[in-house]
């Protein structure tokens, strides 16, 4: 561990343009009319994750599909890797046209060691800024989770019961196509999200995986549709249970009684929470 938290502090920094076709592709894939996107467009809130995309070359890709370790983040000697959660405030529009720029940061690496296994948490400060701003448009913390390889009996934390409160529901379908479709709009070659045999064999997942980002993005277009003129100030989501294609899942929202707070939260077809989130209104 204290060799990993040698890379606390770490930073980088990536520039990106902010142009219409992956907007686009997404609203397809979220099955949106896929109207144009002019320029000056805004993003609704997490689309920001369509940029940025993660071009390592392919020799530079490990057996998971992934970037070897290494590099920016730490090298964690552990096999499986995941999206656990982001807590993210909006403080501008970030708009089709826009030139942005991504300053990121290692903030924590920590472990932890429970009932299943060890665990090594990274936290990363994202800051994107817009034009050359001096102030961020959006600040995001990221936590990734390493854990152990699956081994026959561990014993995994108990599943919590969603909530039955919903105002809205939507049920989705989480066939190839769509976790495909996601994969190459966000150019993650992550092999858990569409390999079945590596997934099953490797893994020891019982399908594939529902990329943890994705659900947060159903989430978030949960609220746009039921509340298409709602500003998001604020946004965190924790991933609580994988999510596997091998079943339709729901996602959920209810507004709280102040009228600024969101409750969003995903289960799985056996009603077992999957995401908690929580989006907060201006």
């Amino acid at each position: 561990m204290s060799e990993l938290q040698d890379w606390i502090g770490r930073t980088e920094s990536r520039d990106d343009l902010v142009t219409p076709a992956p907007v686009l592709a997404l609203n397809a894939t979220l099955d949106r009319e896929p109207v144009e996107a002019p320029a000056g467009t805004a993003l609704p809130p997490l689309w920001h994750w369509l940029y940025f995309l993660p071009v390592h070359r392919q020799s530079e890709i490990g057996a998971d599909g992934h970037a070897k370790r290494g590099g920016f983040l730490p090298p964690v000697p552990l096999p499986r890797r995941m999206w656990a959660g982001s807590q993210l405030e909006f403080k501008s529009p970030v708009r089709v046209g826009d030139r942005i720029t991504r300053s990121s940061t290692i903030t924590d690496v920590s472990q932890k060691d429970g009932r299943s296994g060890t665990l090594v948490f990274v936290k990363v400060r994202h800051e994107l800024r817009c034009n050359g701003g001096p102030e961020p448009a959006i600040v995001e913390f990221h936590d990734i989770v390493y854990r152990a390889a699956r081994q026959p009996g561990d014993v995994e934390p108990p599943p919590q019961r969603a909530e039955t409160s919903a105002a809205w529901q939507r049920v989705i379908v989480p066939d190839d196509v769509l976790l495909f479709r996601y994969s190459a709009l966000t150019f993650n070659g992550h092999r858990i999200h569409y390999d079945r045999k590596y997934v099953t064999e490797v893994e020891g997942y019982p399908g594939l995986v529902v990329h943890g980002p994705l659900i947060a993005t159903l989430l978030m277009d949960l609220l746009r549709r039921h509340a298409p003129d709602a500003d998001v100030a604020a946004f965190r989501f924790k991933a609580v249970r994988p999510t596997f294609d091998l079943n339709p899942f729901r996602v959920n929202g209810q507004i709280q009684p102040d009228g600024k707070t969101v409750k969003l939260w995903a289960q799985d077809h056996e009603g077992w929470l999957t995401m908690d989130a929580v989006a907060t209104l201006r």
